[in-house]
């Protein structure tokens, strides 16, 4: 179970001296669980259609190079939307033909850059879409090339992730008036454009509504064809976006419900006539990964007891400034790093930022935490410790990916030195000497008379 493989991987951690007073805050992959989603992505598409799939992992989910590559040997390839995401991606040693490019604000340089290479490439609006026909004469071959539509099929719960509503900065407008008869005669007057891009959101969008905008943009697709009197777009890229369960360990909805979904709602989707890509990224890693943090003091205020830790909004970002839409399980460990034992007591996790708001969670009945203590923030694995935000110059965790010894059928470690975890080096802890680096340590004088 993966909790069990959690429980082996934070006492290794301890043990091993990933964490400690010199590293009060660490990141932890479960590389197993990390493959057996990846696994089951694959399955379930395989499941429903026998055309090919490219599964593009959202590198913004996770932009650590060891991890695309280790979801590249996965048969998961990469979606990029900037040059960064690109560099990190083909660092990982992901091939051209298993990347996708999109974002709303492409460069020329970046679109040339793009074509040169090899990369597919989705179109955000007419002017990109201009030019790239200025680009395509160069390219030889030219990649696949698409545009991305908005079916304007409304958003979710969590507003900043609602890339369907009427007004989203994303794609063509498909409802506007007029873009959708515009929208049929750029592909009937670019025989080289062959793909179609929707995504209509992630977490807090129920899947129906994916599924809806999936099915405008299939239905769009046949228009196309229609008119064209071929299979000219041969290619639907229907994004990613499947929510992910933060209230247990329970992995839902699956990828395998997903497919069936669409195979109900969309069903000539998987008729074999089209190819597919997918852009998970959520999805794929957040069950799979947790930050842990030393509780560094105790106190109380209000006659609640507060737990200080050193994991607060430099890792938790969107949990801390809407806690709401985001909120994080977390588990409490004692000082050797083992489940820790006790009555709940409801208290507050803080972090060490100097804002009152920097809570990793408010009234949570846990038992009572202290100092030495370890807490664990679940479900981690993707956006969390690799979108970090520099507030208080707060050094970046180092980030380490696990692997358990299953051998032994009580699943315990072979003795108290936790030997049955190994930990993988994916990003080393941000020295001292770097944050001066980064922010102008080398120009010092520049400012002075």
């Amino acid at each position: 179970m993966a909790s069990d493989r959690r429980d082996q991987a934070v006492r290794a951690a301890v043990e091993q001296g990933l964490l400690s007073e010199e590293q009060p805050v660490a990141a932890l992959l479960d590389v197993a669980g990390i493959r057996a989603s990846a696994a089951c992505l694959r399955a379930a598409f395989a499941a429903v259609t026998d055309a090919p799939v490219l599964h593009a992992f959202a590198v913004k989910a996770a932009p650590l190079v060891p991890v695309l590559a280790l979801l590249d040997a996965e048969g998961i390839g990469a979606e990029v939307a900037s040059p960064g995401e690109l560099a990190l991606a083909r660092a990982a040693g992901v091939r051209p033909d298993r990347m996708v490019l999109d974002s709303p604000a492409k460069t020329p340089a970046e679109l040339r850059e793009a074509l040169d290479l090899g990369i597919a490439v989705n179109a955000d609006n007419p002017q990109e879409l201009a030019r790239i026909d200025a680009l395509v004469g160069t390219a030889d071959p030219a990649p696949p090339l698409g545009l991305r539509v908005n079916p304007q099929v409304g958003g979710g719960s969590i507003t900043a992730l609602s890339t369907a509503t009427p007004t989203s900065k994303f794609g063509v407008a498909l409802r506007d008036e007029g873009a959708r008869d515009w929208v049929v005669r750029a592909y009937l007057d670019r025989p080289w454009l062959t793909r179609l891009h929707t995504h209509s959101g992630s977490q807090g969008i129920p899947l129906t509504l994916l599924a809806h905008g999936i099915r405008a943009v299939y239905e769009l697709a046949e228009e196309i064809n229609t008119a064209a009197g071929r299979q000219q777009i041969d290619t639907l890229d229907i994004g990613g976006g499947l929510p992910v369960n933060f209230a247990s360990d329970e992995q839902t909805p699956t990828f395998a419900e997903y497919a069936g979904l669409l195979k109900e709602e969309v069903p000539g989707l998987f008729d074999g006539r089209y190819g597919l890509v997918t852009e998970f990224g959520r999805s794929l890693l957040a069950k799979h990964g947790l930050i842990l943090a030393r509780v560094e003091y105790s106190k109380s205020a209000g006659s609640r007891p507060i737990a200080v830790t050193h994991a607060g909004v430099q890792v938790a970002t969107r949990t801390v400034y809407d806690p709401a839409s985001w909120p994080l399980r977390i588990a409490a460990y004692d000082a050797e790093g083992r489940p820790k034992a006790g009555p709940d007591v409801v208290q507050d996790v803080a972090g060490p930022a100097c804002f009152a708001g920097d809570l990793l969670a408010e009234s949570r009945s846990l038992p009572l935490l202290r100092p030495g203590d370890v807490i664990a923030a679940l479900d981690t694995g993707a956006y969390y410790f690799s979108s970090h935000y520099g507030y208080n110059s707060l050094p970046r965790p180092g980030v380490h990916g696990f692997v358990t010894d299953e051998g032994r059928a009580d699943g315990t470690a072979d003795d108290a030195e936790g030997a049955a975890v190994r930990f993988m080096t994916v990003r080393a802890p941000q020295r001292l000497e770097e944050i001066v680096a980064e922010s102008g340590g080398d120009y010092r004088t520049r400012l002075l008379p």
